[in-house]
């Protein structure tokens, strides 16, 4: 007589169940900041791409017309970074050799950046332009011009050691009605900053306009412009970046939606991740064309 024995299928009691949920959510949380820096050494290597492509479009520039692209072109200087005057800019300058033969063909450079007949072109996107790590949108009404959206541009030249108006003594090398030749980079184009990364600012005025919108400086690059926000009833707080207003006149740094730092392009078409902790006597050298001067550190 055979007896038959029933077999229980035992399942997890509820300890073991968090246990396993507890085991998850630790490699979860060791996981997703390693996936997270993945990610972001990825969109940085795209932005140095970008950048990589705008400095070989400065240099066909440079080919088929014997200088590097103005800066900004305007009748008069010094500029302001207000929807007023021509202010065709560098970005404008070199669509063809960014294979954007149809929106250069498409400009009336005659009109300037701010007619309504080039609206169709500054409303457009160009992915060039766009650094990958940007969180937002990149068209958008600016402030200065509430009824007319403009796509932003990421990168900026160098048009100044220092912060100044943009203007046609600055001694960079795309300034205000600028056309420098290569034989004019004194300091060497291997050791001169052409390009860096910007974050747009509320009056941002789009790729096309050659104001702070697509000029920058590097004074100010890396300084700890922050303060502690008090927590609300509380004593300590995050640290946020104050909003700091500038005036027409004023320019503003170079800066980027990366961790630590912002890429740069040099005029001989090298690209370098430049860290907020460079020199900044270093970087003013760098961003001189012709200073003649050692540079202080290596970088």
């Amino acid at each position: 007589m055979f007896v038959f024995k029933r077999r229980t299928c035992r399942g997890f009691t509820l300890v073991e169940l968090l246990v396993v949920m507890a085991i998850i959510g630790v490699l979860m949380g060791l996981l997703l900041p390693a996936v997270q820096a993945a990610r972001e050494a990825a969109r940085r290597s795209s932005c140095l791409n970008n950048m990589a492509q705008l400095g070989l479009a400065m240099q066909h520039h440079d080919f088929s017309v014997e200088h590097l692209p103005s800066g900004v072109i305007n009748p008069t200087g010094p500029i302001r970074s207000e929807p007023i005057g021509m202010h065709v800019s560098w970005a404008v300058q070199i669509l063809p050799y960014i294979e954007q033969p149809n929106l250069y063909n498409a400009f009336d450079f005659s009109l300037g950046a701010y007619a309504p007949e080039n609206q169709r072109v500054r409303s457009c996107i160009v992915s060039t332009f766009l650094c990958p790590s940007n969180p937002g949108i990149s068209l958008h009404r600016s402030a200065a011009e509430s009824e007319s959206p403009v796509a932003e541009s990421h990168y900026a030249g160098c048009h100044h050691d220092g912060e100044a108006p943009i203007a046609e003594d600055n001694n960079g090398l795309l300034f205000l009605n600028s056309k420098i030749r290569y034989a004019e980079i004194l300091d060497g184009s291997s050791q001169t900053i052409l390009l860096g990364e910007l974050k747009p600012d509320a009056e941002q005025l789009g790729w096309a306009s050659g104001t702070r919108s697509t000029l920058r400086n590097p004074e100010g690059f890396g300084q700890q412009q922050t303060y502690t926000a008090p927590a609300e009833g509380m004593g300590g707080g995050a640290p946020v970046k104050p909003e700091i207003k500038l005036g027409s006149l004023d320019v503003g740094t170079f800066d980027s939606f990366h961790v630590g730092g912002a890429t740069f392009g040099l005029a001989d078409g090298a690209t370098r991740f430049l860290t907020y902790s460079i020199d900044s006597q270093l970087l003013r050298q760098l961003a001189n064309r012709a200073d003649g001067e050692l540079l202080s550190k290596g970088f």
